[in-house]
């Protein structure tokens, strides 16, 4: 008999009753489908989220259809689960994500282990990715990409930084040329503060298929020939939701270079 493959399913609905019992029938009807629950969880105001097993992709639609009929709740998704489905999850919230621009994703300091948890998943991705992130000093960009790093056992490399001291670096040592690091390059340090040998550096690692994080890639795209396309992911960093990301108050010190 030939062997199914196991896929996992996101699945979200909405209760508009939370009755004595509810999470039990479903979970019960499940179970008669042979549909694993691997993860449950609330995802904010009175919406649940669960993480499925199913070999049988029938199973999954006849569940779908069984559960419109089900009056004290309303399916939501039922698709192959997102990185964003998966965090949900793991945390009960979902992340924040500009409504025009669907690449940018949104944090504030008192998320921060949600970011790392994000950062870290897509670091253990692999192949050429480009990360950029946009926060304030001090708010704690470095700082999460490598807690991000160490979540996705990956080792990091510092191109460009300010995080200790002001690193430009022009060479890299024959371990760090590993596809498998994660590169930190500050925007700001390596377009306006940059020497030759840094940029032709700079181009290697870019061109390179491996993980890159571009702290300020606004500053980043305006100093240099890459463009806003070069990212996979913007991800926003700030104090409180009001904060206003600018970069005029701290750009002044690297200028004339």
């Amino acid at each position: 008999m030939e062997n199914k493959e196991v896929k996992e399913w996101y699945m979200e609905y909405k209760i508009h009753k939370n009755r004595v019992g509810l999470l039990g029938d479903i979970a019960s009807l499940l179970g008669m489908l042979g549909i694993n629950i691997i993860t449950i969880n609330g995802v904010e105001d009175k919406t649940r989220g669960l993480l499925l097993q199913s070999d049988d992709d029938e199973k999954i639609d006849l569940m779908g259809k069984m559960l419109k009929k089900v009056d004290n709740i309303t399916v939501t998704a039922l698709r192959a689960p997102k990185l964003v489905d998966i965090l949900a999850v793991r945390h009960g919230r979902y992340i924040e994500r500009d409504s025009d621009d669907r690449k940018t994703f949104r944090f504030t300091r008192d998320e921060l282990g949600l970011l790392v948890d994000f950062l870290g998943e897509i670091f253990k991705r692999e192949g050429n990715q480009v990360i950029g992130l946009r926060g304030m000093p001090r708010v704690g960009k470095t700082e999460s990409i490598i807690a991000g790093s160490v979540c996705a056992k990956k080792r990091w490399t510092f191109v460009s930084s300010t995080l200790l001291r002001q690193t430009v670096r022009s060479q890299l040592s024959e371990d760090e040329y590993n596809p498998n690091n994660v590169f930190i390059i500050d925007g700001i340090v390596s377009t306006i503060r940059s020497n030759e040998k840094h940029h032709t550096l700079l181009q290697e690692i870019m061109a390179m298929p491996s993980t890159k994080v571009i702290e300020h890639p606004d500053i980043f795209i305006r100093e240099s020939h890459y463009t806003y396309d070069a990212f996979d992911y913007i991800v926003e960093l700030r104090n409180n939701p009001e904060e206003e990301i600018t970069y005029e108050t701290f750009t002044t010190n690297y200028e004339g270079f």
